[in-house]
C-alpha cells in the first residue's frame, strides 16, 4: 500500500506512516523539481519509441507517478525543444522520478519493518 501510494503521489507513503516531516519534504522537493523541469522546457518522454535512451528516460519520468501522468495528459513537454535549458529540465524531471521511486521504496521498507 505504501509503495503504490508513495509512487503515485510523492511523499504519500511516508504520510501514511505518519512521518509528517519526511513526507512533506519529499512532496515539496520532488514536486518542485518536476515543475522546475517543465518550466525549463523539458521534454517528457513517451512510451512509444524504440530508442533505448528514450525508453530509459520514459521509465525515469514515469517514476514521478501522477505528476508525469498529469503533465503528459495536459500535453506538457511535447513541443519540439527550442531552448537551451530544455536538456537541464529533462534531467530535472528524470531525477524527480527516480527520487520518487527511492522514496516510495524507503516508505515500503519502513512499513514492513526493514528500516526504522
Amino acid at each position: 500500500m505504501t509503495l503504490i501510494a508513495g509512487w503515485l503521489i510523492p511523499g504519500a507513503g511516508h504520510l501514511l506512516l505518519k512521518r509528517w516531516g519526511r513526507g512533506v519534504l519529499v512532496l515539496a522537493s520532488i514536486t518542485c523539481m518536476f515543475v522546475l523541469g517543465i518550466m525549463m522546457g523539458a521534454k517528457l518522454y513517451a512510451p512509444n519509441t524504440a530508442d533505448l535512451l528514450d525508453i530509459l528516460g520514459f521509465l525515469g519520468d514515469l517514476g514521478a507517478g501522477l505528476l508525469y501522468m498529469i503533465g503528459h495528459g495536459l500535453g506538457l513537454g511535447q513541443a519540439p525543444v527550442q531552448v537551451v535549458t530544455a536538456d537541464y529540465g529533462a534531467k530535472f524531471v528524470v531525477v524527480a522520478g527516480l527520487l520518487n521511486l527511492i522514496s516510495a521504496v524507503d516508505a515500503h521498507n519502513i512499513a514492513v519493518g526493514r528500516k526504522l
